[in-house]
């Protein structure tokens, strides 16, 4: 261990600098969206059963619901542009423009060199939550996803229910490409209705009881094409074990609604990043 230098304290104690000031983001319509989505007809649903994963396809422009229907349960959502799997959510950049934790107001954002909103979160039965005494919220973009690499790495075997290979065995079933290429495209995730944060001692991802119970849910508005996939996570409410076939696990029910023709009116999707991709040359 190196010896702290004399001004130790002085140096923790500097003001930090937000690294992203994201007041000029573009701001989402709230209040259209809202309007949109009191008119609008629920059109599809797709019931994610415990331990796996299932994919599900929203028109850019509709909204799309999870919620819990059965037992306090957690998702892991991955989504991709519908015509483009190479375009797909970006947790990190999410994380540095919004937080370690998502709600109402706040967006997905894909990955570069796209950058363009995928998802506006509308409504957030959990926003009551906030941030616990732990340092703990939920819908968070820290987490990666459990798989069975780590699992393999930490305690040997070979768990296949985990949310890497629920979110693979669904992209794979539903596009048609073979298992080791739709395992390529599965990317770090949204953990729905998930409670973590990082312990104060030794900076260490936690996880603890999620507070959601059937009724709660997490609403989002589309705005592009989207293909979602999303994985009921073997860990159930994640109180005590992340991946196991012990845990008590739920079902999750993901519902599209489409808004009435008019109700969008003024709106459209929005466009690639606009940077010009020169890089300097």
């Amino acid at each position: 261990m190196t010896e702290a230098p004399p001004d130790a304290d002085a140096r923790r104690s500097i003001t930090p600098v937000i690294c992203y000031p994201n007041e000029t983001l573009p701001k989402p319509d709230l209040a259209l969206y809202r309007d949109a989505r009191v008119g609008a007809e629920k059109v599809s649903e797709v019931l994610v059963p415990p331990r796996e994963g299932r994919c599900f396809e929203v028109q850019a422009g509709r909204f799309f619901r999870i919620s819990s229907v059965e037992g306090p349960q957690v998702g892991d959502l991955n989504l991709h542009n519908l015509h483009d799997l190479s375009e797909r959510f970006f947790s990190g950049k999410t994380r540095a423009l919004h937080g370690t934790h998502v709600t109402t107001g706040e967006r997905l954002w894909s990955n570069l060199p796209y950058l363009r909103p995928m998802a506006t979160i509308i409504e957030d039965t959990l926003g009551w939550y906030g941030i616990d005494q732990y340092g703990g919220s939920v819908h968070d973009v820290i987490g990666t996803r459990c798989d069975p690499y780590t699992g393999n790495l930490l305690a040997g075997g070979h768990y296949h229910h985990c949310c890497h290979s629920n979110l693979t065995r669904a992209l794979s079933d539903h596009t048609g490409l073979p298992l080791h290429e739709a395992e390529t495209m599965v990317h770090d995730v949204l953990n729905v209705f998930m409670c973590t944060g990082f312990t104060r001692d030794t900076g260490q991802y936690f996880m603890k009881a999620s507070p959601v119970r059937p009724g709660d849910y997490l609403e989002f508005f589309a705005e592009i094409d989207l293909l979602g996939n999303l994985s009921a996570c073997p860990g159930g409410d994640c109180s005590s074990e992340h991946s196991s076939d012990t845990a008590a696990c739920h079902p999750l029910l993901v519902e599209i609604f489409a808004p009435v023709e008019s109700a969008l009116d003024g709106w459209s999707s929005p466009t690639l990043n606009g940077y010009d991709r020169s890089h300097g040359r």
